[in-house]
């Protein structure tokens, strides 16, 4: 008797189950598990600084002149983001000039960023306490702040001082309670003023003189001197008469070492105070 052997139709999804049976028995493995990807650790940047940029500072400086107590200024070159705090704390440092010094008392300093608001420039100082400084010199002390920050500001806004984060009544003997103004620039001033070549400059055999006066007829008086003899003289003009305008002249000199001087114009051929003066000593490079 023949056999019969009977056969049952297995459909694709079937069969391929079977494959995977066998294949699975036949290598003696376990099938692989799927291993999850290792975290990444994103880094986050570090925040750049804002660059400074480097920019020339009005600071403003006392001298004993022989008609009493003046105020000078001179331009501080300093890599900064914020020209205001940075012009006070160059004016608590000595200054470019040897003729020039300040009146804050040693260890005076700015506690906090100078802010403005509401047309007030607010400048908190520390180690005030306990200092002096003579009657006479103290509203040009303070007129030395308030025409540093205005200029650093580029504003006529009053100025707010405080100490410690505190209002305080006097600086000295000058009334503080409230915002202190601009002074007369006229009584504080020199009225003849140099703002280039600075203090110790290296420049060109060309030299540019340029500054600041207010000055009777908008007449500037220079001279240039080599040791102790004048080698050129002239006159040059302000922009405009008694009142601080701006002036520039040009001088050609030889290779070596020179101070340039110059002054107002004395309409009262000496009847009246000493004349205002101002000089910046300098090389000319070869």
């Amino acid at each position: 008797m023949q056999e019969v052997i009977a056969v049952r139709r297995v459909g694709p999804i079937g069969l391929l189950g079977v494959l995977v049976l066998v294949l699975a028995g036949c290598s003696g493995a376990s099938a692989p598990v799927p291993v999850a990807p290792a975290a990444t650790t994103v880094a986050t940047p570090t925040p750049t600084p804002t660059p400074g940029q480097v920019r020339a500072l009005p600071v403003y400086y006392a001298s004993q002149t022989p008609s009493g107590l003046r105020l000078y200024r001179e331009f501080h070159r300093v890599t900064t983001v914020d020209p205001v705090s940075d012009a006070v704390r160059e004016l608590f440092t000595a200054p470019l000039d040897p003729d020039y010094r300040t009146l804050w008392p040693s260890g005076v300093a700015l506690r906090a960023p100078v802010t403005s608001e509401a047309g007030v420039t607010t400048v908190d100082l520390y180690g005030v306490d306990g200092t002096r400084v003579a009657a006479d010199a103290a509203p040009f002390a303070v007129q030395q702040l308030v025409l540093t920050v205005q200029g650093a500001r580029q504003s006529t806004d009053p100025v707010r001082v405080l100490v410690d984060g505190r209002a305080v009544n006097t600086l000295w003997t000058v009334p503080a309670t409230a915002p202190i103004a601009r002074g007369d620039v006229y009584a504080l001033r020199s009225l003849v003023q140099i703002d280039d070549p600075a203090q110790g400059a290296t420049v060109g055999r060309d030299v540019v003189v340029s500054g600041e006066a207010a000055v009777f007829e908008a007449t500037v008086h220079w001279e240039v001197l080599r040791g102790s003899a004048v080698v050129r003289s002239g006159v040059a003009s302000s922009a405009e008469g008694q009142k601080f305008a701006p002036y520039r002249f040009t001088i050609t000199l030889e290779p070596g070492q020179y101070t340039v001087r110059v002054r107002e114009d004395d309409p009262s051929d000496g009847a009246g105070r000493p004349v205002l003066t101002d000089d910046k000593a300098f090389t000319v490079g070869g």
